[in-house]
């Protein structure tokens, strides 16, 4: 095991340690394995797929609220829309906390 010079106090450390056991500076970070990895691009990919989810769901609720129908279509399409948005938050909100905790629990520890 080599020993490194410390950039804060110039002191002997060894190459694999995170911080230097004098000083305390980070001399390297920890790496994500492969599923902290995988955790992490999921939930973001889970978030723009949601995103453009509930664009497109309003852009199509808008369609149907722009036709011209009875007044009694229009509230029962407005009322859809409410409903469908709320399953869809909720979905969202959902996923987020399952996914948020995956990459929560996989971050990479200081050893």
């Amino acid at each position: 095991m080599a020993l490194v010079d410390c950039p804060e106090c110039s002191k002997q450390v060894s190459e694999s340690a995170f911080k230097c056991t004098h000083c305390g500076f980070q001399i390297r970070k920890p790496k994500r394995g492969i599923m902290g990895k995988l955790f992490k691009w999921s939930f973001i990919l889970f978030n723009l797929f949601m995103l453009f989810w509930l664009f497109s769901f309003f852009g199509a609720a808008g369609e149907i609220a722009a036709q011209d129908n009875s007044s009694a279509h229009q509230a029962g399409a407005a009322i859809g829309a409410t409903i469908g948005t709320g399953v869809l938050v909720s979905l969202w909100v959902c996923g987020d906390i399952i996914l948020g905790l995956l990459v929560m629990f996989t971050r990479p520890k200081n050893s």
